[in-house]
């Protein structure tokens, strides 16, 4: 294939060259190119190795279906693998690199595979590898991993910025050809809101390429006339460079919009990709038809490509495909290319048909051979000849590119995304669209309609039917006359050609040829879905957008039944590859997740707090002081004066519920575990729910503000799942109770006041008694703050140990009232102490968080087994808990672990071994689930989940960190290492 760019012709700007790169060497192309047709007139015919036997590869389509043209583009973080040629348009200083290729394009040493073909042949990783077992992890899967892949992904960080966005409108409609663009007039001229979306850098779809006139105008005149009159419209917009790549319920519409892919140097203050979901009312699909490929023997030599392809670098790019051209073909198509080589000076050396005569008559100077295949293709880096093959006998012609046109198969992917199963139509020789689609309708080349003039005033009719349905009034368009157009209706498809010798590709991409369908059905794996994954076919990036039509017609021909019986395998999003920069948006780094201030943020900042991020919130972590050079200088200072003196910890972030109704106690009764049904008003209850298999789900506490009203807290980790879990059962699983839900997490600001001095600095800020008499433990109640200026509420619990109490005032006053505490404690040593003291003060206590509720603990092995009510007829779990591996005597169990070396530590995570057992899993007796130095105990302190922990007390064990190879020894003990009877809770 000898590709170069002619001297006139084109929609081009040959008046602005651009200079671009290919695998280091520099090229000139122009304003209005793609990389594709960039390189074809640059007369380069070789642009990649194909994956698995690296043969040699050259362009083979013009769009989005390209399986051969993939490019790495760019530098650094803005390195782009697997970009196609075909879609890329070209930009001043643009840098391509081909891939699957080492150390050259031009010698690439993996060709060595195609040696090695006969051995190769479908199905083979599965024969080959299973023997012998052991060299499946030193050898195969290091060699398969390292030949994995499409190209390299960078390392370095993506500079540019991506957005997400949300379009309503009453018509959506999906390519901009004739039917697109005919819809979108009549639909914009009624006054509809209208989107016109379309996956190329300028609309005009089929009549970018084509030579017929339509009314007395070009069809390039046609275009801009058509594109001027939309874009005065206020009510319409169009979206070039955007893929609609997804139909979901509800009629949303996924499209990705490259709004800066083309360009060097992205504007800072744009996106360079925009993902868009778009709401339509109605929708109408005019993608168009996709040429399929004819698979015969070296159908993939660098200079075989598709007609309507050559027709697009021939018409659209100025590029002709090379001066020694033939056709194959099965239909009218063929003739359309041939009649436009010829207008360019280029006569093709033959015209191969496969019927006994042509549906159109051809005037042109070509050789036309009718009743013909094209058997086999030769050369090596560049197509050199052809082999005919005719009533038995063969003969050679010397080409340099040959053009295939073995029929249309209709783009029906987003038709297909949700659920529906494409049609087989004898008559048409292709997959069409299920039928009754809801919010969606199909017109033009992708509902079978042949012709510019025929798919104009379809595109114009649906379009007017559908917004009138919308109230609006619209009438038909009328375009004129269209002259000079080949139409080509469809044809009996071609499989199988007779006479091949070398490999016919069917999957160009994966390297999948006809001999390997052939072998998929001998081995019992004709079905569609098993020969895919069998052969790898339409697998690849393409996702079979040539290959699965021509397989299918292969798979019924070797099993002797109609492509119908086979069927197709499932259309899923995305129609093309969508970036992970696009669907991510904004959301990354920083801004991966909205920050989550709680109430007395602003108060802990204030008071110098570090801050962490804790699932979405920013919780204070410690408050450093001056001279304090290590975060655990802070923090054993917050848990020895919390325990000595007095300390204020935020904990808004603590998921709050209000649940009333007149069977909210019932309600509770069956939630958790335990026994709520009595509980008195004025009193709060720590409470265990179970899951379905009687495994904890989440703990904390619940008060009884009034006989039909509780007020529930949360882990912070699950306070959305226990919202969703509550409504699921009071919805599903117990709706005839009366009762409501309502989160007021973000109503509240909560703080824990705990250690000793804490009831006296409460007191003087609440209006009411709280002395151990009058507000004894587990207490909850509202109260008056401030000689009555506020109310709030008061609960006396404890997650330290200490005498403590927690109190919520509205979210507006927590920082003020904050203040209020911090100086009402001044003169008792109150200081503000954060999550890690918090954590530390709870590992001393021996309270659970998820660190312990792990999802595999039922409340026996946490030492609460008698939260578990044998009264209660039933609740979540009841059914599940007492299975006899939940009652075991070796399940894990909550024990405390000390070193016997108190200068020695441990981390969270490390294993427990016997005394004197290899450091092995084998051995394993459980883990540290939580770790932390405690002040107070002088040394780590941990909890642990171990085998019998609870008889084991006093044992000496062997923690061990595999990760970091340290090994502690340690004593198991009991979990609670402060005040085990409670006296402190009581004063």
């Amino acid at each position: 294939m000898t590709s170069y760019r002619l001297q006139t012709g084109g929609l081009i700007d040959r008046q602005t060259p651009l200079s671009f790169s290919f695998d280091g060497k520099r090229l000139l192309g122009f304003e209005g190119d793609s990389l594709a047709s960039a390189l074809l007139a640059n007369g380069r015919q070789l642009i990649g190795r194909s994956f698995k036997y690296h043969r040699p590869r050259g362009i083979l389509t013009a769009g989005a279906a390209e399986p051969n043209a993939l490019m790495t583009i760019g530098q650094g973080g803005r390195t782009e693998a697997n970009t196609r040629a075909t879609m890329q348009e070209l930009y001043q200083g643009l840098e391509a690199k081909s891939q699957s290729r080492w150390p050259s394009l031009e010698f690439d040493i993996g060709a060595l595979n195609c040696l090695l073909s006969p051995f190769l042949g479908a199905g083979f990783y599965y024969k080959t590898f299973m023997w012998p077992a052991p060299l499946w992890e030193k050898l195969y899967e290091p060699f398969i991993r390292k030949a994995a892949g499409l190209g390299k992904a960078s390392y370095g960080a993506d500079p540019d910025s991506y957005e997400k966005c949300w379009a309503h409108c009453d018509l959506l409609v999906i390519g901009s050809g004739p039917t697109g663009l005919a819809a979108a007039l009549t639909a914009g001229r009624a006054g509809a809101r209208v989107i016109l979306v379309d996956e190329h850098s300028v609309a005009g779809g089929s009549l970018l390429c084509e030579t017929a006139s339509i009314g007395a105008a070009s069809a390039a005149a046609f275009l801009r006339q058509a594109m001027d009159e939309l874009q005065s419209f206020s009510n319409v917009e169009i979206l070039t460079r955007t893929t609609a790549f997804g139909w979901y319920d509800g009629n949303v519409f996924g499209a990705v919009e490259r709004v800066q892919k083309h360009v060097y140097a992205p504007n800072a203050a744009l996106p360079v990709e925009r993902l868009w979901r778009i709401v339509a009312k109605k929708a109408l699909l005019a993608s168009g038809a996709e040429e399929r490929p004819l698979v015969f023997g070296g159908n993939d030599i660098p200079g075989v490509m598709m007609a309507t392809a050559m027709r697009t670098y021939l018409n659209r790019y100025g590029v002709a495909p090379g001066r020694q051209v033939a056709i194959f073909t099965t239909n009218d198509s063929g003739y359309a290319l041939a009649q436009d080589l010829e207008a360019r000076g280029i006569v093709p050396v033959a015209i191969v048909d496969t019927r006994p005569l042509a549906g159109t008559t051809y005037a042109g100077k070509a050789r036309v051979i009718n009743g013909a295949y094209v058997c086999d293709a030769h050369g090596g880096k560049a197509l050199s000849s052809i082999t005919v093959f005719k009533n038995g006998g063969t003969e050679t012609i010397t080409v340099d590119a040959l053009a295939m046109a073995g029929g249309y198969s209709p783009i029906i992917h987003l038709a297909c995304h949700r659920g529906g199963k494409p049609v087989w139509s004898e008559e048409h020789s292709a997959f069409l669209a299920p039928l009754n689609l809801s919010g969606l309708e199909l017109a033009g080349a992708v509902a079978t309609t042949a012709g510019i003039a025929a798919c104009l005033d379809e595109g114009s009719a649906r379009a007017a039917r559908l917004v009138g349905e919308l109230g609006f009034k619209a009438t038909r368009a009328s375009f004129g006359p269209v002259e000079g157009e080949i139409v080509s209706p469809a044809t009996k498809p071609v499989w199988s050609i007779p006479g091949v010798k070398g490999k016919a590709f069917v999957d160009y991409q994966n390297d999948v040829h006809r001999k390997d369908l052939s072998l998929a059905v001998q081995e019992g794996y004709g079905h569609v879905e098993l020969a895919k994954r069998y052969t790898t076919n339409g697998m690849a990036t393409d996702q079979g957008k040539l290959s699965n039509v021509n397989a299918i017609g292969l798979l019924a021909e070797a099993r002797g039944i109609s492509p119908a019986d086979v069927g197709t395998t499932t259309f899923r999003p995305f129609y093309t590859p969508v970036s992970f920069g696009a669907l991510t948006g904004a959301y990354h780094g920083d801004h991966f997740q909205p920050v989550r201030k709680s109430p007395l943020h602003g108060w802990a900042k204030n008071n110098g707090a570090t801050f962490v991020e804790t699932g979405l919130w920013y919780r204070s972590s410690w408050f450093p002081r001056d001279g304090e050079t290590a975060w655990r200088e802070s923090v054993d200072r917050e848990v020895l004066n919390v325990r000595k003196n007095a300390g204020l910890c935020d904990v808004s972030m603590l998921g709050k519920i209000e649940i009333c109704g007149k069977d909210a106690a019932q309600f509770l009764n069956r939630v958790y575990s335990n026994a709520f049904l009595k509980l008195p008003v004025g009193k709060a209850r720590y409470g265990l729910m179970l899951r379905e298999d009687g495994m904890i789900y989440d703990d904390g506490t619940t008060s009884r503000l009034s006989e039909d009203h509780f007020f529930m807290t949360t882990t912070t980790a699950l306070a959305a799942g226990v919202m969703v879990h509550l409504e699921f059962c009071a919805q599903a699983l117990w709706p005839d109770l009366d009762v409501r839900l309502a989160s007021s997490t973000d109503q509240w600001a909560q703080m824990a006041i705990a250690g000793p001095k804490s009831r006296t600095i409460l007191q003087a800020i609440v209006d009411e008694d709280i002395s151990n008499e009058a507000f004894p433990f587990l207490a909850a109640r509202k109260v008056s703050l401030c000689a009555g200026q506020l109310h709030g509420r008061l609960f006396r619990i404890s997650f330290s140990g200490e005498l403590a109490f927690e109190l919520a005032v509205p979210a507006g006053y927590g920082e003020s009232i904050a203040d209020a505490l911090m100086e009402a404690g001044r003169e008792h040593g109150i200081q503000p102490y954060g999550v890690e003291a918090l954590s530390v003060l709870r590992i001393e206590k021996g309270h659970v968080t998820h660190n312990e509720i792990n999802g595999t603990v039922v409340p026996a092995d946490l030492g609460l087994g008698k939260m578990v009510s044998a009264a209660k007829p039933d609740f979540i779990g009841k059914a599940m808990v007492d299975r006899e591996g939940l009652t075991s005597v070796n399940r894990p169990q909550l024990v405390g672990v000390i070193p016997l070396d108190p200068t020695t530590s441990f981390r969270s995570g490390s294993h427990i071994l016997e005394k004197g057992a290899a450091a092995t899993l084998e051995n394993d007796q459980g883990y540290i689930t939580s770790s932390a130095y405690s002040p107070h105990v002088g040394s780590t302190i941990g909890l642990a989940l171990v085998k019998r922990g609870s008889q084991r007390h006093g044992e000496e064990v062997l923690v061990w960190n595999g990760l970091r190879e340290e090994f502690t020894t340690g004593r198991l003990c009991h979990p609670v290492f402060v005040d085990p009877e409670n006296e402190k809770l009581h004063v």
